[in-house]
């Protein structure tokens, strides 16, 4: 009898980049013969989320699969109420003697999304946008930040949560606040409000930068390339590996660029000569350990609606 798996999303269903990688691995490791459930928790609330989470484990499923930072606070509350039973949180750091972490290492294709960023933006303004403030967004952020400053010092970066991963007119709000304040190129971590942020990119003549997936084949006139993480892969693997007997619990499990099916800066064809040369050598440096992302910024963040603080 295989084991039985439950995935769980967070946020309305069908929505955002972020959730269809993860629900797309779940569905590959249903179709590989694993016994997988998916379950999504629309409810933005963590008290609510984590209540949620304790009540899909009075199915008694062997192991619960959180996809996304938002899972750390349930899965921890609930792996604490449910000793016996597993977890595992993507892109998530709670660590504990029955859960464990898989994640892609988003901060780098992030890292790179500066590079090109600084390297090809035209007005010397460029931005950052998330929704929630979460552990990979926060990270993601930082690491945006450092590309920037590595690749050009002196652009300028304005960066901003909006507060909602899948709110259209919060991240449309954002991005022309940005484009107005004279940002060219916005890296948007969003999930389901990454329609508001095309839209205001479309009105303003702004480029974006895409993450998780490859926007630039879905939409090349507004993506100048995307900052692929594919988290699906952790759905995927840690289910795998579950089955397998091969979970290390109370550990975290990373792929980066060394995986390129899971972690790339995806350029478009509108990335110049001088940005790709600048992205193959920092990949490199990467690779190679020669840098040490940030995972943190304590800077200013541009405040939409008046004068903005830049990083």
């Amino acid at each position: 009898m295989s084991a039985r798996i439950q995935v769980v999303l967070f946020g309305p269903e069908g929505r955002g980049s972020f959730n269809e990688a993860g629900h797309a691995g779940a569905v590959r490791a249903r179709d590989a013969g694993h016994d997988v459930a998916v379950a999504w928790i629309a409810d933005p609330e963590p008290q609510a989320r984590a209540a949620a989470v304790l009540s899909l484990c009075e199915s008694e499923p062997d192991l619960v699969v959180a996809h996304g930072g938002q899972g750390d606070y349930p899965v921890a509350v609930a792996a604490a109420r449910h000793p016996l039973r597993r977890f595992v949180v993507t892109q998530g750091s709670v660590l504990s003697a029955n859960t464990a972490s898989y994640t892609v290492l988003q901060e780098q294709s992030a890292f790179l999304a500066g590079v090109l960023t600084a390297t090809d933006s035209r007005t010397g303004v460029v931005a950052h946008l998330s929704g929630e403030k979460v552990r990979p967004g926060l990270k993601g952020r930082a690491a945006f930040l450092h590309g920037v400053r590595s690749a050009t010092p002196g652009v300028t970066a304005l960066t901003t949560f909006c507060g909602n991963q899948h709110d259209p007119d919060l991240a449309a709000r954002a991005v022309t606040a940005q484009a107005r304040a004279g940002a060219d190129i916005v890296f948007a971590m969003i999930d389901g409000g990454r329609d508001g942020a095309i839209a205001a990119c479309r009105a303003s003549g702004m480029r974006q930068i895409g993450n998780v997936l490859d926007w630039t084949r879905r939409d090349p006139e507004v993506f100048l390339a995307s900052a692929v993480a594919d988290s699906g892969l952790c759905v995927e693997r840690a289910i795998t590996d579950f089955a397998r007997d091969r979970i290390a619990w109370g550990t975290a499990r990373a792929f980066g660029l060394e995986t390129p099916a899971a972690v790339r800066l995806a350029p478009g064809r509108d990335v110049s000569q001088a940005a790709r040369v600048a992205l193959d050598h920092w990949s490199q440096r990467l690779l190679d350990g020669g840098v040490a992302v940030d995972e943190d910024y304590a800077g200013p963040e541009f405040q939409t609606g008046g004068i903005p603080a830049v990083a």
